[in-house]
């Protein structure tokens, strides 16, 4: 059960050739398992994920209002403490939202590690002697302390920031184009300058990490 072509391995099984996980519909549905206790919450998180990721953008859009009218000539003092309320209000926000984030997340992960390693001892105690003949003792300790953490921070880590990078990314694009669209595509046309550099970064590290 814990190792070998019908054990952990086929939970997740790797492609040595394309060096990337096969992240199937299967595994994904036994995530979903362990996290379906806890939706409400992951659901939260997201959510203020979503208002962070909003909150944040709002810098931008001031500053641009003020050398906006800067350049116009027609600045107000009424609207410059307005710009300037904004620009202390937003951090402020910002750290407070993402207080809540972290303490729903920290309930989460720290509720799937006990479900986790819960569900493990109690497999363990169902094993057969021969199997603990077989097995070393540091590979059961690795699944009860990295593979448990490790399944933990796809749940509260991984997937939450995967879909807050996405609607950041999607928020961000909308304020540059409102701003100045030539200067967006300017910026995008260098992208792939920086990404695939990093895509071969990651793929190398995951490799390491792996063996």
């Amino acid at each position: 059960m814990m190792h070998g072509p019908g054990g952990w391995g086929a939970y997740l099984r790797f492609d040595e050739s394309k060096g990337q996980p096969n992240v199937d519909r299967a595994l994904l549905l036994r995530v979903w398992r362990w996290a379906r206790a806890y939706r409400g919450r992951i659901g939260a998180m997201v959510v203020l994920l979503l208002v962070i990721a909003l909150v944040e953008l709002v810098p931008p859009l001031l500053y641009g209002r003020l050398i906006g009218d800067l350049a116009k000539g027609s600045l107000e003092l009424s609207t410059l403490n307005w710009i300037a309320v904004g620009l202390l209000a937003v951090p402020i926000c910002s750290q407070l939202l993402g207080v809540a984030q972290r303490h729903l997340s920290a309930a989460i992960g720290e509720g799937l590690i006990y479900d986790l390693r819960t569900a493990m001892f109690r497999h363990i105690q169902r094993m057969s002697l021969r199997f603990f003949t077989d097995t070393k003792t540091g590979d059961i300790i690795s699944r009860f302390n990295n593979d448990v953490v490790g399944a933990q921070s796809a749940v509260t880590s991984t997937i939450p920031n995967l879909v807050a990078n996405i609607l950041t990314l999607c928020t961000t694009l909308a304020i540059m184009l409102r701003l100045e669209w030539r200067l967006t595509l300017v910026a995008l046309a260098v992208l792939p300058l920086f990404l695939l550099p990093t895509r071969r970064v990651g793929t190398i590290l995951r490799r390491i990490r792996r063996e």
